[in-house]
């Protein structure tokens, strides 16, 4: 980014120190973007979340305990695009320095004992693999056992072309085991943010007990000119972004950044059955 300087000279802002926000052009001190939750103080933009940092804003202090971590995608189909798929997978490795798009693990939310799974945009997409898959019904298997809830935070562009049907099989692995949490009536919350599409958004994406979604979040099946081309009509404005899927009745609330912990937090104790409660007999 360069500004106008005295006498028609330019400088280039260092790009360590400021960010330029995509919706506003406001340029932003990084140290302060930081300190907002990475939301711009101008126009509250939401900018993406890596994994980690999402788990840091979500949970209690401390409290996260990771599972799974060692998991890794094989290459079940010798699948070559650009490049081979284990570079690919290493090369997003490498960048980001977890082993595939979500990590998952044991934590507490405003008290309450909660399984976590947080996808990483970074890492190819956030596609979902038979990683995802594993990893995710694995979570969800963990707050049957324990009798706690399930908090998904969804970030992906749906499944992951490279893996094929095997991606594929994921949405029906993980919504099994999302039934067996429901019929145990242990909650679940979905959170979905900028972006969340394809296969994740069709299975557990969008089978929360409860709904959520950051502002201006791109939320849809397919994207917007795959879409107008296949109904053959023109598409209302930002029809794919949570206020509008929210006004659809798509999602139960659009919640911003700096309150989504305690709302998370409030519905986790608001949906948790009692200790009395005959569905605790498994």
């Amino acid at each position: 980014m360069r500004l106008r300087m005295p006498f028609g000279r330019r400088k280039e802002l260092p790009s360590h120190l400021w960010t330029q926000c995509p919706d506003c052009g406001e340029m932003l001190f990084n140290k302060q973007l930081v300190r907002n939750m990475n939301v711009c103080t101008k126009c509250d933009h939401h900018f993406k979340l890596g994994a980690r940092e999402r788990i840091e804003l979500l949970v209690d202090k401390g409290s996260f305990v990771e599972h799974d971590a060692a998991l890794r995608s094989a290459d079940p189909l010798g699948f070559v695009d650009s490049k081979p798929y284990p570079q690919r997978i290493e090369a997003a490795r490498v960048k980001g320095g977890a082993n595939d798009a979500v990590i998952t693990g044991t934590a507490t939310i405003g008290g309450a004992p909660t399984e976590v799974a947080v996808m990483d945009f970074e890492f190819i997409g956030g596609s979902m693999g038979s990683v995802v898959g594993e990893k995710i019904t694995r979570a969800a298997e963990r707050a049957l056992a324990a009798h706690s809830s399930l908090v998904i935070v969804s970030s992906s562009g749906g499944a992951r072309m490279q893996e094929g049907a095997l991606a594929l099989m994921q949405m029906a692995k993980i919504v099994a085991a999302l039934g067996r949490l429901a019929d145990a009536g242990l909650p679940y919350v979905s959170v979905l943010t900028d972006p969340t599409t394809g296969g994740v958004l069709a299975s557990y994406g969008s089978l929360g007990d409860v709904v959520l979604a950051e502002p201006k979040a791109l939320i849809g099946f397919s994207g917007a000119r795959v879409t107008d081309q296949t109904i053959g009509e023109r598409l209302p404005a930002g029809f794919q972004r949570s206020e509008f899927v929210l006004a659809h009745g798509f999602v139960d609330q659009v919640v911003p950044r700096a309150q989504l912990r305690d709302r998370i937090a409030f519905f986790l104790a608001s949906l948790r059955p009692s200790a009395g409660d005959a569905r605790w007999s498994l």
